[in-house]
């Protein structure tokens, strides 16, 4: 044992003796899981993890499981006590990840690395200083393999833990697991709102060549006609500003690479700005306009709509800005046309080039169905409260994984 007086740059009231350290294999025993694939997985039976939920799904303490196998003679099962690290990874950086199993008679599989910890660490403790830190660091150091990375036991042993009192361990494992469970819940909750949205799309417009949807609001009853999103919308793609000309102050230029998949992304790393609109009025943008990506492997997925916070914003070229005509049509409905069925449109009319490409033709001859313009209000009304919630949560779920990560970096030395 060495006595290194580490300590965090933070701790919880009361707590000031100095952390200690070991190598792991003072601290716990070691196994490994045994048996089980992919092709094993059944809809009922006994709750089985395999390596890949740590990648997938990963949590740092595992209260339940929603994969399923028959048991096999010979199967490890999960003590209720135990850490487990995948045996088997894609990158270095991955593999080195650790879970609390905080429930017994779970199927461990084999490709999976258990700890069993011995009374001087709390599990929780353990799996977060694995998954994090210099631990972490330590043990992608160690993992070997070129398509596919190893972790062995006997790396394992050898990483250096460093701990408090297990009473000081079970407090910063107790507020970890308080925000695990905000993340989980927000993660939850916009999951649910991303299923509604998308089954919602597909009932309240017309599918497979019907004029009218299945659910529409009441007082409603007209079918849908067919246009153009040209006819609904004006076109214009943007400038061809010269980079050597850009800024770090002054207007934000919208160019293809802040154009995301339903967002538009002005991030500091990104995000140019130029130093006047003057002469280039006609690229001003305005709140609600639609922006599409013309360019490279995500065209038909990279759109999103001008909020006021992007403003003032100049268009780039390569870039389409399609802005509403507000006395025949409503700009959230386009947007949601846009989110529904524009995708589709691409993959049946595009044919494969080395850089994908969108005319601004393409995007006019885009067919929509569209209702009256006080149906289309309504819809676009129903489905931008939805996006709100849905940002809502993946906001929150953002910020307490952003705290997570910055706490976690304060609270192990």
């Amino acid at each position: 044992m060495s006595n290194n007086n580490k300590t965090p740059a933070i701790r919880f009231k009361g707590f000031t003796d100095t952390w200690e350290q070991r190598e792991l294999k003072e601290l716990a025993s070691f196994a490994k899981g045994s048996g089980y694939s992919k092709n094993d997985i059944k809809e009922q039976g006994t709750p089985l993890i395999l390596y890949g939920r740590l990648y997938t799904k990963y949590e740092t303490k595992i209260y339940e499981v929603d994969t399923f196998a028959e048991p096999q003679k010979g199967s490890i099962y999960s003590k209720g006590c135990e850490v487990i690290v995948p045996a088997s990874g894609e990158t270095s950086e991955d593999i080195a990840r650790a879970s609390y199993v905080a429930k017994s008679g779970i199927l461990l599989g084999g490709d999976l690395n258990i700890i069993y910890p011995n009374d001087t660490i709390e599990p929780t403790f353990l799996a977060l200083s694995i998954s994090n830190g210099e631990q972490q660091k330590n043990l992608a150091k160690k993992a070997q393999g070129k398509s596919v990375v190893h972790l062995h036991n006997s790396d394992l042993e050898t990483v250096n833990i460093v701990y408090p009192t297990r009473t000081e361990q079970a407090r910063i494992g107790q507020y970890f697991d308080h925000l695990d469970t905000l993340i989980t819940l927000h993660k939850r909750k916009y999951d649910k709102l991303i299923q509604f949205k998308a089954a919602m799309l597909k009932k309240m417009f017309p599918q497979n060549g019907a004029d009218k949807p299945e659910i529409r609001f009441k007082g409603f009853t007209d079918a849908w006609e067919q246009r153009k999103f040209g006819d609904e919308n004006d076109l214009i793609t943007g400038h061809p500003f010269e980079s050597e000309y850009f800024s770090e102050t002054g207007i934000n230029l919208i160019r293809g690479m802040n154009v995301k998949r339903g967002y538009i992304d002005l991030s500091s790393e990104i995000c140019v700005k130029w130093n006047s609109s003057k002469g280039l009025e006609s690229y001003l943008l305005k709140e609600n306009d639609i922006i599409i990506q013309m360019d490279g492997a995500l065209i038909g997925k990279s759109y999103g709509i001008i909020k006021k916070s992007h403003l003032p914003a100049l268009l780039v070229q390569r870039v389409t800005r399609a802005r509403t005509n507000n006395e025949i049509a409503d700009s959230n409905f386009m947007y949601q046309t846009i989110q529904r069925d524009f995708l589709t449109y691409i993959n049946m009319n595009k044919t494969e080039t080395a850089v994908p490409h969108l005319s601004l033709n393409d995007i006019k001859n885009f067919d929509i169905m569209v209702p009256t313009l006080l149906e289309q209000k309504m819809i676009g009304a129903f489905f931008d409260n939805l996006d709100t919630l849905i940002t809502l949560h993946q906001r929150k779920c953002d910020k307490y994984k952003s705290i997570k990560a910055g706490l976690i970096r304060k609270l192990f030395p």
